[in-house]
C-alpha cells in the first residue's frame, strides 16, 4: 500500500511494456493496461498487474481506474498516457472519419482518462501526469498528417493543463521520443488498408516509391538514430521521480535537432529540410 502507484496505457508492447516492467522492478505499484484481454493475460503471466482499458470506451476507462484505485487504497501517484496508433497516408487521402478514429484513441481517450484521474490527484494533494508525445509533436513529416495532428494537439493541451494544475501540485510532463524500436509500423497497416485508397491518389507514384516499401518491408532499414524503448523509460523515470520535473524531456538525437531547428530556423527553411 505504501508503494508509489502508476497507471500506464498501451502496455501490450514497446514503450508501455518496457516502462511497466522497469517501474515494477523499481518498486512502483504498476497498473499495466491494454486494449485486448489476451494481452492483459500475457502481462499478468509476466508478473504485472494488468487489466483492460480501451481508450475509445469511456465505460472501460472508468472501470479500469476504479480497479486501480481499489488495489492502491484510493491513491494514484502517476498516470503515463502512452496508448496510441499510427495511420500513414497523405493528408488529402485521409477521410474525415479516419481522423475521428485516430483522435478517439490518441487524444480524446487520453483526455477522458486524464479528467477522471485529476480529481483523485487533487484530493490527495499531488500527482504526475506524463504524456508520451513525439518528435512529430514538434515538427511535421510527409505521410504522417494524422499522427502529427494528434501530437500537435497533445502538445498544446498538455502545456495548457500544466498551467492550470500548477497550484494543485499536479505536474504535467511531456516526453518527446524520436525513432524508437516498436511495432507501431506493423500495427498501423490495418488502419492504412482500411482508410487510404492510395491507388486512386494523385500521390500514387510516391506511395509506390517510398511509403509502401517501408510500410510492408519485412526487415525495414533501421533509422541511424533509432533507440530501444528503454531510452524512453529512462526519461520517464526522471519525469516521475525528480522533485521538480522538467516540462519536456527529449528522447533521441532527432528530437534534440528538431527542438533546436524549431527555435532557430524559419518555417520556409524547415520546410526545405523536412521536405527533402
Amino acid at each position: 500500500m505504501n508503494a508509489r502507484s502508476i497507471l500506464i496505457t498501451g502496455c501490450s508492447s514497446g514503450i508501455g511494456h518496457d516502462a511497466a516492467h522497469t517501474l515494477h522492478r523499481r518498486g512502483w505499484q504498476v497498473f499495466a493496461t491494454c486494449r485486448k484481454e489476451e494481452d492483459c493475460a500475457r502481462l499478468a503471466a509476466e508478473g504485472l498487474t494488468s487489466f483492460r482499458l480501451d481508450l475509445t470506451d469511456p465505460a472501460s476507462i472508468q472501470a479500469a481506474l476504479a480497479r486501480a484505485l481499489e488495489a492502491s487504497g484510493g491513491r494514484l501517484d502517476a498516470l503515463f498516457n502512452n496508448g496510441a496508433f499510427g495511420l500513414p497516408g497523405a493528408a488529402e487521402d485521409l477521410p474525415t472519419d479516419a481522423l475521428r478514429e485516430i483522435f478517439e484513441t490518441n487524444f480524446f481517450g487520453w483526455h477522458e482518462l486524464t479528467r477522471a484521474v485529476i480529481p483523485v490527484m487533487r484530493a490527495q494533494g499531488h500527482g504526475r501526469i506524463v504524456q508520451n508525445s513525439s518528435v512529430l509533436g514538434l515538427v511535421t513529416m510527409r505521410w504522417r498528417a494524422a499522427y502529427v495532428a494528434c501530437k500537435f494537439a497533445l502538445e498544446g493541451y498538455s502545456d495548457t493543463l500544466r498551467l492550470e494544475l500548477a497550484d494543485a501540485n499536479i505536474q504535467v510532463v511531456l516526453i518527446e521520443p524520436g525513432p524508437i524500436t516498436t511495432d507501431i509500423r506493423i500495427k498501423s497497416i490495418p488502419h492504412f488498408e482500411r482508410w487510404v485508397d492510395w491507388r486512386a491518389s494523385p500521390h500514387r507514384a510516391r506511395y509506390e516509391a517510398s511509403l509502401l516499401k517501408r510500410l510492408y518491408a519485412e526487415n525495414p532499414p533501421r533509422d541511424a538514430f533509432e533507440r530501444p524503448p528503454s531510452a524512453v523509460t529512462k526519461k520517464l523515470i526522471r519525469a516521475l521521480e525528480a522533485r521538480r520535473p522538467r516540462p519536456r524531456y527529449y528522447v533521441t538525437t532527432p528530437t534534440y535537432i528538431a527542438g533546436i531547428a524549431r527555435r532557430l530556423l524559419s518555417t520556409r527553411m524547415q520546410d526545405r529540410i523536412l521536405g527533402a
